[in-house]
């Protein structure tokens, strides 16, 4: 439920940017029946002298984005990519990635966003499972990509180095330091080197706009699902521009004045559409950083000076931790935001300690939401953003508290499984109605109810508090991680007879994954057994996944009914 569009104009306890919205009676935004990169291309006009991207300093406006999207889009007609085609995206946060996701778009193909530090076989499944035609991958991960390519459709590979959107001097010395080991082929049949097949996009001069309506297929992005296996989250067109409308009518102040920090990664959900759609369509510029360096935080605050910070509570953990931020002067910081895992009451308060002490006068907000929802679901704002909780729906977006059991609608107060429903529910999980059903229901009031999988309450000023997971899930670094899917990959070992894992405390990144394991007959738990399973993990699982330790038993600890007993391992 949304209780702020109930609530009489003498009741409401509220401050919020949407607040005139409601009362003019508006229950639903309306959304473009346009592609994300036709919403963006209304948009930039008014911005377009003004600065999209900086990246190293190296500064690109709206209209240079603008014709830079063109050009690759060129490019992709002209090297056969068609109408409701997959493209693969694999790279960190370089302004290509970023090109790549706006030209895939507007050609009306599917951008299918991936890890760059996923494993070979995770790399390969993926590119299978999509059906990808045509991959645009970074440099270092090519010979990942060498060992698997033929497995797949992919006909064109293109290769993006960092160093590539680098200013002169700034690539010149990435090149001679990190490029130099790497055996990249020269243009072939199968391969080309980005700024090569940019220059395609020069000779090609057809048309390659194909418009595309609300609910057509627009980007794939990763989870893992309710079960633990991969999912892979299907994200239409009007699923992003919802969150756009939403994002404008949440920030109307924030505009070409402002800079965004984007650290979250363009794979993410949380990055790809708060950290880079939106400020886009705001105007904003978009600082965009490929590597995050928790120890030199401080010279991204303030070599870039953002005034929107986003991220989830590792980046946080970071700012107050780093010893170069003492007395050192953040009033111009006006957005702090919290998303991808829930943020603890002390450390909320320390945070917004630390803002004061820097003379900011934002506090923390706290968001919540999922990439089923296209991210956020729910943000705090001035007195919704009660100590603990996560704030009120979006606007448009309704949330109601289920009893996990009878599917009632709980009382305020009382706790239940969190569902969400509106324009920004996904699609579907790609080839997998079962699960696609599992996670989406449609109610006696005829909508689509994602069923979250967590826990959570509503107080009587319709305020949103997460209590916690119902699935056994870690989230490490605001990433989802599945120990499932851990154990399914452990017990595939030869040395390995049966394995739980769990998540654990970490300073840095909240949780991390441990793998308590029972060794096959005649396997010793010996450190050269540990390496040989760590180097088996780095090759089947993403980096983010690796357990950071392996501890060895006789014995799982079971239930009655004889499955691992989790809770006696967390103990």
């Amino acid at each position: 439920m949304n209780l702020f569009k109930r609530k009489k104009k003498k009741e409401k306890i509220y401050n919020n940017p949407w607040e005139k919205y409601y009362e003019e009676g508006k229950e639903t935004i309306d959304i473009p029946d346009i592609s994300i990169y036709e919403y963006l291309e209304r948009h930039y006009i008014k911005n377009e002298y003004a600065i999209a991207i900086n990246y190293f300093n190296q500064k690109t406006t709206y209209r240079e984005l603008i014709n830079k999207i063109d050009l690759c889009a060129r490019a992709l007609v002209s090297y056969g990519v068609r109408e409701n085609d997959v493209v693969s995206v694999c790279l960190p946060n370089v302004p290509e990635a970023i090109i790549a996701f706006y030209a895939i778009n507007k050609v009306g193909a599917i951008a299918n966003m991936m890890h760059p530090l996923s494993a070979e076989v995770e790399i390969k499944d993926s590119l299978i499972r999509t059906n990808t035609v045509l991959f645009i991958t970074l440099n270092i991960t090519f010979n990942k990509v060498e060992n698997i390519i033929d497995e797949t459709k992919i006909y064109k590979t293109i290769i993006v180095s960092p160093k590539d959107s680098m200013p002169t001097f700034l690539g010149l010395g990435y090149m001679l330091t990190k490029e130099l080991s790497l055996n990249i082929p020269k243009d072939n049949e199968k391969y080309m080197l980005w700024n090569d097949f940019i220059q395609r996009g020069y000779k090609y001069n057809k048309k390659c706009l194909k418009p595309r309506k609300l609910d057509d297929d627009a980007v794939i992005l990763h989870s893992g699902g309710t079960t633990g296996t991969p999912k892979s989250i299907v994200l239409t067109n009007g699923n992003i521009n919802a969150i756009m409308e939403e994002a404008k009518i949440c920030f109307p102040n924030l505009n070409t004045k402002d800079t965004f920090l984007s650290i979250l990664p363009l794979f993410h959900c949380f990055g790809l559409v708060v950290n880079v759609c939106a400020p886009l369509i705001l105007g904003s510029t978009i600082a965009l950083i490929p590597q995050f360096d928790p120890k030199r935080f401080d010279k991204l605050i303030k070599k870039y000076r953002p005034t929107v910070l986003l991220g989830v509570p590792t980046l946080f953990e970071a700012l107050i931790k780093n010893p170069y931020m003492i007395n050192y002067d953040m009033s111009y910081v006006t957005t702090v935001v919290s998303g991808g895992d829930s943020l603890t009451i002390e450390k909320n308060q320390e945070v917004n300690k630390f803002l004061e002490e820097h003379n900011c006068s934002a506090r923390i907000m706290q968001g919540y939401g999922m990439t089923e929802t296209t991210g956020p679901a729910a943000i705090g704002f001035n007195n919704s953003d009660k100590l603990g909780s996560i704030g009120i729906p979006l606007p448009s977006t309704d949330i109601k508290i289920l009893n996990i059991e009878t599917m009632e609608e709980m009382r305020y107060g009382e706790i239940g499984e969190i569902c969400i429903t509106g324009p920004t529910v996904m699609s579907r999980y790609l080839n997998d109605k079962k699960e696609t059903d599992n996670i989406i229901k449609v109610h006696e009031d005829g909508r689509r109810w994602v069923h979250t999988g967590d826990l959570g309450y509503m107080d009587e000023d319709g305020v949103l508090f997460y209590v916690q997971r119902m699935k056994r899930m870690i989230i490490t670094s605001g990433y989802n991680v599945y120990p499932s899917h851990i154990e399914k990959v452990l017990e595939e070992h030869e040395f390995v007879e049966s394995c739980g894992v769990i998540g654990i405390p970490d300073p840095y990144k909240v949780e991390v994954p441990k793998a308590f394991i029972v060794l096959k007959k005649g396997v010793e738990a010996t450190p050269e057994t540990t390496k040989i399973l760590k180097d088996y993990c780095y090759k089947n699982l993403s980096k983010y996944m690796i357990p950071k330790k392996f501890e060895y038993r006789d014995s799982l600890p079971k239930t009655l009914v004889g499955k691992i007993d989790y809770r006696k391992l967390e103990k």
